[in-house]
């Protein structure tokens, strides 16, 4: 048991003990099988929509706290002036249509061997299978100062998209010409790692027009750049020309927002703006669920088949919370919850899954109001290696162009309809 039942009734409420667990016996005996997802993002809503699309017989109950979804892709044009937040803010209110039960609440325990999941507000759900798509939490206690800084509101991360990357916008706005942007950002593995890159190009566009003395510094935590590495540099050189200071190897240990001095490993600078991106690590409901498990206990390791987790029996995990050699991205969080819910149908159904499942994975960064670039790469599991392996061809365009631009424009509104309808 992964949650003490003594935690657990602290939670749930030990009056309603007796009906909780004569339910989650219920549940398992007969009727309709049962799925519980846990986060309404690109991994969560899409797992939740297509199982019920390919098996209506599976009862599907999505819980999450929000009522929106701000999308991380993009949001990057928000800081760059070329999107509004509201251009961004997808609404949840097509799901129901599929016959998802939708609840409004955050998950904060789970009881793993009566599989009953427990929320804030005080309900006890029961499943047959749990999928936890949480996302991504902040290890901001790595970095000197960082949570009174935040508390500040003088230090952002912005990287999780909403009223934040608004909040980040508006420091630039505010910031002298000739000021100096600070951005720093951890090494692998996280989520969308060329996205600081295009976060300093759109900074840098917005600075060409506004404040074309200012200056953007990246501390790299990476030892170069990473992801789309010749194109960025090609399309730095091309539109902002020494403005864009990039510093790889360097990892941010301390911030001083009083002082406004970034410190690295290696220099201090100092900043009008500072924009740190902690590490990160799987959301808290992993935790308590007992699947973030590896080594450093960060990520969750999962069966490349059916996404379940080695250490805990029906419980799965998808997106950015897998510990994988995958992207955290929002295709490959997208492609995960069709293979989880595609075994899941299977294995409801008393077949076997497919055991050579492929990942597709896509990204577009924008690199002026213009131009953008892409990266694409297929990936099929292999089970005797454990570990989805790249397949030939595709990978990332060496140069930015406008008809990637308007590619990437259309990328991102397939997957907001395949993920909310």
């Amino acid at each position: 048991m992964t949650l003490h039942r003594r935690d657990f009734l602290k939670i749930a409420g030990a009056g309603l003990a007796a009906s909780l667990f004569s339910n989650t016996a219920s549940a398992k005996k007969g009727g309709k099988p049962h799925v519980v997802v846990v986060g309404a993002g690109f991994g969560g809503a899409t797992c939740a929509k297509y199982l019920r699309i390919w098996d209506p017989n599976i009862r599907v109950t999505l819980i999450e706290p929000s009522d929106r979804f701000y999308s991380c892709p993009m949001s990057n044009w928000v800081l760059g002036g070329l999107r509004t937040l509201d251009d961004i803010t997808k609404s949840y209110e097509h799901l129901p249509g599929y016959g998802i039960k939708m609840v409004k609440d955050m998950a904060v325990g789970v009881d793993t061997d009566k599989r009953v999941l427990a929320t804030q507000g005080g309900k006890k759900i029961a499943y047959d299978r749990l999928v936890l798509a949480p996302g991504i939490e902040f290890q901001t206690d790595l970095i000197e100062g960082y949570a009174e800084g935040e508390a500040a509101g003088k230090v952002l991360h912005a990287w999780k998209s909403g009223p934040p990357i608004v909040a980040l916008r508006r420091q630039l706005e505010a910031m002298p010409d000739g000021g100096v942007f600070v951005i720093a950002s951890p090494p692998p593995p996280g989520r969308c790692v060329s996205g600081p890159y295009e976060r300093a190009s759109m900074a840098a566009h917005y600075f060409k027009q506004h404040k074309p003395k200012s200056k953007i510094i990246m501390l790299d935590g990476h030892i170069d750049v990473v992801s789309k590495g010749v194109m960025f540099k090609k399309a730095w050189k091309k539109f902002y020309p020494g403005m864009i200071d990039h510093r790889p190897n360097n990892l941010v240990t301390k911030v001083d927002h009083k002082s406004m001095v970034v410190t690295s490993e290696f220099e201090d600078v100092k900043a009008d703006v500072i924009n740190i991106i902690p590490k990160q690590r799987a959301g808290d409901i992993c935790a308590q669920a007992g699947v973030r498990s590896d080594t450093a206990g960060v990520w969750c390791p999962v069966d490349g088949v059916t996404y379940e987790s080695p250490k805990v029996k029906y419980v799965h995990v998808l997106g950015d919370s897998v510990a994988s050699n995958m992207p955290k991205s929002a295709h490959v969080s997208n492609n995960q919850a069709k293979i989880c819910a595609a075994a899941l149908v299977e294995l409801f159904n008393g077949r076997e899954p497919d055991p050579y499942p492929v990942i597709g994975s896509t990204s577009y960064s924008i690199t002026s109001d213009t131009t953008s670039g892409s990266i694409a790469v297929v990936m099929r599991y292999d089970p005797d290696k454990g570990a989805y392996i790249r397949q030939p061809g595709g990978g990332a365009a060496e140069d930015s162009d406008e008809l990637n631009f308007e590619y990437g424009k259309a990328w991102h509104e397939h997957i907001w309809a395949d993920t909310f309808g």
